[in-house]
């Protein structure tokens, strides 16, 4: 009869638990009790236990809605990456840039090379590890940002759409230059650059290397503008070697 009364005691904990959103306490005093250590503990020594698996379930969570949020392509790690300073990425580049101190720094990376050598991956696996420490990240093909910024101007919100690409740690844009910067995009663009100048980090991904931009822009100004934003304390990978399509 006692072990059924604590049976039953301990679902009603855990029930009572997950009714007040603490699943990581929930958890753990399911698993203390599976593994018959709630008699053995304190009360003190308890209740840290159960506060430290809550901690540590809502920051799994947080990070995983950072994830989700930043709208990655592809699951993409820096440790699974292929480092070698003959593709453009060496190892102790690829450690300093995990470390994300070019987000606090407010600095843009650019990535260049040829189809397949990488250059996505790359960028995505470090807007995983920003996630990872706790930086709000967007990611973007160039195509998608355009129909995302066409479909805020027909809606009347791109004020806030702009607040929230402004406001991201990291921002992500990749596969510039697939096709021309016209009309309203240019403007558009060049305000985007603008708002994180000196401030906000951001990265670039192109097969097209950096002094070719300036021909993507109808505007001489705009494509003036940018450039003069992009170039400043921006960090430079060329990638270089065979196709990493089949890999990645």
């Amino acid at each position: 009869m006692y072990n059924i009364n604590k049976s039953i005691m301990t679902d009603e904990t855990e029930r009572a638990l997950h009714a007040l959103k603490l699943p990581g306490m929930a958890n753990c005093w399911t698993s203390l009790s599976e593994t018959h250590q709630l008699d053995k503990l304190s009360l003190r020594d308890g209740m840290q236990l159960m506060m430290q698996a809550e901690r540590d379930k809502r920051e799994t969570n947080h990070i995983a809605r950072l994830i989700k949020n930043a709208g990655f392509r592809s699951k993409c790690t820096l440790e699974e990456l292929e480092v070698d300073t003959t593709r453009g990425i060496s190892a102790a580049a690829a450690a300093e840039i995990g470390t994300c101190e070019f987000i606090d720094r407010g600095m843009t990376i650019i990535i260049t090379g040829a189809a397949g050598t990488g250059k996505s991956y790359f960028a995505q696996a470090i807007g995983e590890r920003a996630c990872r420490l706790n930086h709000r990240t967007m990611y973007f093909t160039m195509g998608k940002l355009a129909e995302a910024l066409k479909l805020a101007r027909l809606e009347g919100r791109e004020v806030n759409f702009f607040k929230k690409l402004a406001n991201q740690d990291l921002l992500i844009i990749d596969d510039i230059g697939m096709s021309k910067i016209l009309g309203d995009l240019q403007n558009d663009f060049e305000q985007i650059i603008d708002d994180r100048y000196h401030d906000k980090a951001l990265i670039l991904c192109s097969q097209l290397p950096v002094s070719d931009y300036y021909n993507l822009f109808q505007s001489e100004l705009i494509a003036e503008a940018c450039l003069d934003r992009i170039v400043h304390k921006s960090l430079r990978f060329q990638l270089e070697g065979d196709s990493l399509r089949k890999k990645y």
